[in-house]
């Protein structure tokens, strides 16, 4: 399937899941009366598994805004996201990445998606150098490069993008210790830079600390905050704990998510192995 026919599906289900029954863009009682879909909608479809139609609605959204950084960083996670669903995790990334059919455009798209969102934050911050939200959008950006590439293909590339999402998130604490998704992002780099840097290596990266970044992660995913920051906090505790080998943590905090998100098929295929006997 090309770019082009991906776009056109990934539109038609984003369209269809946002005016299904009990979609948060549609409005109750009135058939073929929408409202107009929203980032909440996307969030929804992506935290649902629903990569490619959250990445076409995300794109509608930032098309019609382009200054939308939300809709631009949501569109190149779920792009990410489509990417590890087809590459999977070979033990021979090269040669599973030659024979990918569909990951170099997918790869060019997020590129093309990130750069966007970085050159509008990197504007905004001109202007207004103390601009929470620009900041922490550039910083995310930057370290959703890095994780595409060295987690998910295995490529040791990225580090200056390491470099300016580390201190853009940095900036954003300093300024709101509260910020949940900025402590987030920056649980993931404590953990991270602890359990898949070399030892010899870590003291370049600004150092790391594994049990500190799961206990952030842990303390966000008990606090409710505003659509979709929990939950982002709850997947990244699941998948901790999965990296962790803690499955039966895992289990408890995958039925919680599959409850709210029972098309997810990886929540699905992950308690089918490991809880398959289980209540959600």
């Amino acid at each position: 399937m090309n770019t082009c026919l991906r776009l056109v599906s990934g539109v038609a289900l984003a369209a269809a899941l946002v005016a299904a029954p009990g979609a948060t863009g549609a409005t109750a009682g009135q058939a073929g009366d929408a409202a107009p879909a929203t980032l909440e909608d996307a969030q929804r479809l992506f935290y649902g598994g629903h990569f490619e139609a959250a990445a076409a609605l995300a794109l509608s959204l930032r098309t019609a805004d382009p200054g939308n950084l939300a809709a631009s960083e949501l569109r190149g996670s779920a792009l990410h996201f489509q990417i590890k669903r087809v590459f999977g995790t070979p033990k021979d990334r090269e040669r599973a990445w030659k024979s990918c059919a569909l990951c170099p455009d997918l790869l060019s798209e997020f590129l093309s998606e990130t750069n966007l969102g970085r050159v509008e934050a990197r504007a905004r911050l001109k202007r207004s150098p103390a601009d929470e939200e620009a900041l922490f959008f550039l910083g995310k950006l930057d370290l959703n490069v890095l994780w595409l590439y060295a987690g998910t293909l295995g490529r040791k590339t990225g580090w200056s993008e390491y470099w300016e999402g580390r201190r853009s998130l940095d900036a954003v604490l300093r300024m709101n210790p509260d910020h949940a998704r900025a402590r987030l992002a920056r649980a993931w780099i404590d953990y991270i830079v602890d359990t898949k840097v070399p030892w010899g290596t870590r003291w370049l990266l600004g150092g790391g600390d594994k049990k500190r970044g799961l206990q952030a992660v842990r303390d966000l995913a008990l606090v409710p905050g505003p659509p979709y920051v929990q939950t982002e906090a709850m997947f990244a505790l699941w998948d901790m704990q999965v990296r962790e080998r803690s499955f039966t943590e895992a289990v408890v905090t995958a039925r919680a998510l599959a409850r709210d998100f029972p098309e997810n098929v990886e929540l699905a295929k992950f308690l089918s192995t490991y809880d398959p006997d289980g209540s959600r």
